[in-house]
């Protein structure tokens, strides 16, 4: 079992905006005025191709799909939400609580990914929407997989349902390790990924989001299961998503720590030492609008492929 791959699908936008549903729990997102639709999407769409270039020059294989015009799916650059895929062979599909995000679960999508990952079973976990009271999980946002050791992290939010989350660990067999952290405006943070990273040999978190009776048990999680952690601030996740990071490795097996711009430039000198004591190299990839606008990072981004082993 491995923490990494270096395998990734990424979905070109094309009518990236700010979405007013999504941004009824994500705190994170802005709306741009000064900017029209058409720039919003021009400048997404050279930030997507300029990530994409460049984590193929470090030797990451990344498969590309383009979202059909007109789709009304103004979030589709951000895959890892509705799918995972994992060594055992599952594909995962995930509840949605923005209706316009479900349309993002495309056929073909589904079709390349099990294509690629050899998937020979699909969990569909989008039936919690369709409940009485409706709840959610949306992916890797959601969970942050320690994939060696079966432990799955989880913010509880309206994004993340308890509910939701045992179901998916009783399916793969995960331990939920669940806490509660808050967002700038003391919200219960949308999405565990902005305030965590787990990597082979360490986790990036801030520690400092989550509710103090929570701390101890998240911090012995980690710390037991060998994990260096480095430990970033409020201020560095809330506005320079620095928690939003994802280890990779290339074909070379040289393990790749992906980060936006800003998350890079928000780093201490003491918090870059760790972190390139565990990576050879460390990405760091400009994405102000669609960090702005949709209020994710790069690790939102990027879906990992893990071939059946």
């Amino acid at each position: 079992m491995k923490q990494t791959t270096s395998t990734i699908l990424m979905i070109e936008p094309t009518g990236f905006a700010y979405n007013p549903e999504a941004a009824e729990t994500n705190s994170f997102q802005r709306e741009l005025q000064d900017f029209t639709l058409a720039q919003v999407q021009d400048i997404a769409l050279l930030e997507f191709k300029n990530a994409v270039a460049e984590l193929r020059k470090l030797g990451v294989e990344v498969i590309t799909m383009r979202d059909p015009e007109n789709s009304g799916t103004p979030d589709s650059v951000f895959p890892n939400n509705w799918f995972s895929s994992h060594a055992e062979g599952q594909l995962v599909t995930y509840p949605m609580a923005s209706v316009s995000r479900r349309n993002e679960r495309r056929k073909e999508v589904l079709e390349r990914v099990k294509h690629a990952c050899q998937c020979d079973e699909h969990i569909a976990l989008e039936f919690f929407e369709d409940e009485k009271s409706p709840v959610y999980l949306e992916g890797t946002g959601s969970l942050v997989l320690d994939r060696v050791n079966k432990i799955a992290y989880a913010a509880v939010s309206p994004r993340t349902s308890l509910v939701a989350l045992q179901h998916f660990c009783d399916k793969l067999g995960y331990e939920a390790v669940t806490f509660e952290a808050y967002g700038p405006a003391g919200e219960l943070i949308y999405h565990t990924n902005v305030m965590m990273c787990v990597g082979d040999t360490f986790a990036v978190v801030a520690l400092d989001t989550v509710d103090e009776q929570d701390r101890e048990k998240l911090y012995t999680s980690l710390h037991g299961s060998g994990k260096e952690i480095i430990e970033i601030s409020k201020e560095q996740t809330y506005q320079h998503f620095a928690g939003n990071m994802l280890q990779l490795e290339n074909k070379q097996g040289e393990r790749i720590l992906v980060m936006s711009k800003a998350a890079y430039e928000s780093l201490t000198p003491e918090q870059l030492e760790h972190l390139k004591a565990h990576n050879e190299h460390l990405l760091y990839l400009p994405i102000h609008m669609i960090e702005k606008a949709g209020g994710g990072s790069i690790r939102c981004m990027i879906a990992e492929l893990f071939r059946k082993r």
